[in-house]
Protein backbone atom coordinates (compact mmCIF):
# COMPACT_ATOMS: atom_id res chain seq x y z
CA UNK A 1 0.00 0.00 0.00
CA UNK A 2 2.03 2.94 1.43
CA UNK A 3 4.85 3.79 3.86
CA UNK A 4 6.69 6.86 5.69
CA UNK A 5 3.60 8.84 5.09
CA UNK A 6 3.52 11.48 7.80
CA UNK A 7 1.69 14.92 7.98
CA UNK A 8 0.06 17.52 10.30
CA UNK A 9 -2.87 19.78 9.41
CA UNK A 10 -3.93 22.73 11.55
CA UNK A 11 -7.39 23.96 11.24
CA UNK A 12 -8.01 25.62 8.36
CA UNK A 13 -6.04 23.24 5.89
CA UNK A 14 -6.91 21.22 3.27
CA UNK A 15 -4.77 18.00 1.72
CA UNK A 16 -4.81 16.97 -1.67
CA UNK A 17 -3.99 13.09 -2.14
CA UNK A 18 -3.03 12.49 -5.36
CA UNK A 19 -0.99 9.31 -7.33
CA UNK A 20 -2.58 6.91 -9.56
CA UNK A 21 -5.59 4.22 -9.52
CA UNK A 22 -3.95 1.79 -6.53
CA UNK A 23 -1.54 4.30 -4.62
CA UNK A 24 -3.54 3.98 -2.06
CA UNK A 25 -5.73 7.49 -1.43
CA UNK A 26 -8.77 5.75 -0.53
CA UNK A 27 -7.15 3.24 1.78
CA UNK A 28 -5.15 6.05 3.29
CA UNK A 29 -9.22 8.14 3.65
CA UNK A 30 -10.30 4.96 5.30
CA UNK A 31 -7.39 4.83 7.75
CA UNK A 32 -8.23 7.99 8.44
CA UNK A 33 -11.61 7.65 9.23
CA UNK A 34 -10.84 4.56 11.54
CA UNK A 35 -11.97 2.19 9.70
CA UNK A 36 -8.07 0.50 8.86
CA UNK A 37 -5.65 -0.19 11.54
CA UNK A 38 -1.75 1.31 10.82
CA UNK A 39 0.42 -1.38 10.40
CA UNK A 40 2.80 1.25 12.04
CA UNK A 41 2.94 4.67 13.81
CA UNK A 42 -0.09 6.66 15.10
CA UNK A 43 -2.97 8.97 14.17
CA UNK A 44 -3.82 11.37 16.28
CA UNK A 45 -6.21 14.22 16.49
CA UNK A 46 -4.91 17.37 19.02
CA UNK A 47 -2.10 15.09 20.24
CA UNK A 48 -4.35 12.28 21.62
CA UNK A 49 -4.06 9.06 19.82
CA UNK A 50 -7.46 8.09 17.78
CA UNK A 51 -7.12 4.33 19.40
CA UNK A 52 -8.06 6.15 22.77
CA UNK A 53 -11.41 6.78 21.80
CA UNK A 54 -12.38 5.76 18.27
CA UNK A 55 -16.17 7.04 18.67
CA UNK A 56 -15.03 10.67 19.72
CA UNK A 57 -13.30 10.42 15.96
CA UNK A 58 -16.02 8.99 13.97
CA UNK A 59 -18.05 11.70 15.51
CA UNK A 60 -15.75 14.45 14.22
CA UNK A 61 -15.57 13.20 10.71
CA UNK A 62 -17.24 13.18 7.63
CA UNK A 63 -15.88 10.75 5.00
CA UNK A 64 -17.93 10.70 1.56
CA UNK A 65 -16.47 8.07 -0.51
CA UNK A 66 -17.03 6.39 -3.98
CA UNK A 67 -20.47 5.08 -2.81
CA UNK A 68 -22.91 8.09 -1.93
CA UNK A 69 -24.80 6.16 0.97
CA UNK A 70 -28.38 7.22 -0.06
CA UNK A 71 -31.67 5.71 0.93
CA UNK A 72 -33.11 5.29 -2.30
CA UNK A 73 -36.68 5.04 -0.93
CA UNK A 74 -36.11 8.09 1.31
CA UNK A 75 -36.82 11.59 -0.34
CA UNK A 76 -33.85 14.03 -0.92
CA UNK A 77 -35.18 15.64 2.45
CA UNK A 78 -35.46 12.45 4.74
CA UNK A 79 -31.91 11.63 3.62
CA UNK A 80 -30.39 14.89 4.90
CA UNK A 81 -32.85 14.57 8.17
CA UNK A 82 -31.56 10.92 8.27
CA UNK A 83 -27.90 11.92 8.56
CA UNK A 84 -28.37 14.57 10.83
CA UNK A 85 -30.53 12.53 13.31
CA UNK A 86 -27.84 10.22 13.04
CA UNK A 87 -24.92 12.72 13.95
CA UNK A 88 -27.28 14.59 16.64
CA UNK A 89 -26.60 17.64 14.73
CA UNK A 90 -29.31 20.06 15.13
CA UNK A 91 -32.10 20.14 12.08
CA UNK A 92 -32.13 23.48 11.29
CA UNK A 93 -28.98 22.63 8.93
CA UNK A 94 -31.17 20.57 6.07
CA UNK A 95 -32.40 23.69 4.15
CA UNK A 96 -29.03 25.49 4.25
CA UNK A 97 -27.76 21.93 2.88
CA UNK A 98 -30.31 21.47 0.10
CA UNK A 99 -29.73 25.63 -1.18
CA UNK A 100 -25.94 24.94 -1.14
CA UNK A 101 -26.26 22.06 -3.63
CA UNK A 102 -29.04 23.12 -5.41
CA UNK A 103 -31.31 20.37 -4.35
CA UNK A 104 -34.58 22.37 -3.10
CA UNK A 105 -36.60 21.68 -5.95
CA UNK A 106 -35.96 18.07 -5.43
CA UNK A 107 -36.44 17.96 -1.36
CA UNK A 108 -39.19 15.81 -1.79
CA UNK A 109 -38.12 13.78 -4.49
CA UNK A 110 -37.28 9.91 -3.78
CA UNK A 111 -34.12 9.70 -3.75
CA UNK A 112 -34.23 6.99 -6.71
CA UNK A 113 -35.17 9.03 -9.01
CA UNK A 114 -31.96 11.08 -8.68
CA UNK A 115 -29.18 11.64 -11.77
CA UNK A 116 -25.88 10.23 -10.62
CA UNK A 117 -24.64 13.97 -10.52
CA UNK A 118 -27.79 14.64 -8.22
CA UNK A 119 -27.28 11.55 -5.77
CA UNK A 120 -23.56 12.61 -5.45
CA UNK A 121 -24.89 16.47 -4.66
CA UNK A 122 -26.90 14.73 -1.88
CA UNK A 123 -24.06 12.99 -0.35
CA UNK A 124 -22.03 16.31 -0.28
CA UNK A 125 -24.84 18.25 1.04
CA UNK A 126 -24.44 16.17 4.30
CA UNK A 127 -20.93 17.69 4.83
CA UNK A 128 -23.26 21.39 5.67
CA UNK A 129 -26.35 19.62 7.29
CA UNK A 130 -24.27 17.70 10.01
CA UNK A 131 -21.20 19.92 10.72
CA UNK A 132 -17.96 18.27 11.83
CA UNK A 133 -14.81 19.41 11.63
CA UNK A 134 -13.07 17.25 9.73
CA UNK A 135 -13.86 15.94 6.57
CA UNK A 136 -12.15 12.67 3.74
CA UNK A 137 -13.45 13.46 0.59
CA UNK A 138 -12.91 10.54 -1.86
CA UNK A 139 -13.17 11.64 -5.35
CA UNK A 140 -16.08 14.50 -4.31
CA UNK A 141 -16.24 15.89 -7.64
CA UNK A 142 -17.10 12.72 -9.65
CA UNK A 143 -20.37 12.93 -11.67
CA UNK A 144 -20.30 16.87 -10.93
CA UNK A 145 -21.16 19.31 -13.52
CA UNK A 146 -19.03 22.85 -13.73
CA UNK A 147 -21.97 24.66 -11.67
CA UNK A 148 -21.64 21.75 -8.88
CA UNK A 149 -18.02 21.92 -8.45
CA UNK A 150 -18.14 25.14 -7.88
CA UNK A 151 -20.41 24.79 -5.63
CA UNK A 152 -18.07 21.86 -3.70
CA UNK A 153 -15.68 24.34 -3.96
CA UNK A 154 -17.33 27.10 -1.63
CA UNK A 155 -18.37 24.32 0.46
CA UNK A 156 -14.65 23.70 1.30
CA UNK A 157 -13.34 27.10 1.14
CA UNK A 158 -16.18 27.66 3.66
CA UNK A 159 -15.66 24.89 5.85
CA UNK A 160 -11.83 25.94 5.93
CA UNK A 161 -12.94 29.23 6.79
CA UNK A 162 -14.57 28.43 10.27
CA UNK A 163 -11.44 25.63 10.99
CA UNK A 164 -12.54 22.80 9.48
CA UNK A 165 -9.44 20.65 7.81
CA UNK A 166 -10.39 18.57 4.69
CA UNK A 167 -8.24 15.89 3.00
CA UNK A 168 -9.39 15.43 -0.63
CA UNK A 169 -8.27 12.50 -2.95
CA UNK A 170 -8.42 13.32 -6.50
CA UNK A 171 -7.19 13.38 -9.99
CA UNK A 172 -8.48 16.53 -10.96
CA UNK A 173 -8.52 19.86 -9.64
CA UNK A 174 -11.62 20.68 -6.79
CA UNK A 175 -11.03 24.38 -6.79
CA UNK A 176 -8.98 24.24 -3.50
CA UNK A 177 -7.18 27.51 -2.44
CA UNK A 178 -3.53 26.89 -1.36
CA UNK A 179 -3.71 22.95 -0.34
CA UNK A 180 -0.84 20.89 0.62
CA UNK A 181 -0.08 17.81 -1.74
CA UNK A 182 0.88 14.36 -0.90
CA UNK A 183 1.61 12.39 -3.85
CA UNK A 184 1.44 8.52 -3.42
CA UNK A 185 2.85 6.18 -5.56
CA UNK A 186 2.57 2.56 -6.34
Amino acid sequence: MFAGVSFALAAGAALILRGPNGAGKSSLLRLLAGFLEPAAGVLSWNGRPVRDDPAAHRGRLHLIGHGNAIKSALTVRENLRFAIALSGAPAAGTERALASFDLAALADVPSQYLSAGQRRRLALARLLAAPRPLWLLDEPDAGLDAASRERLARAIAGHRAGGGIALIATHGNVGVAAPHVLELAT
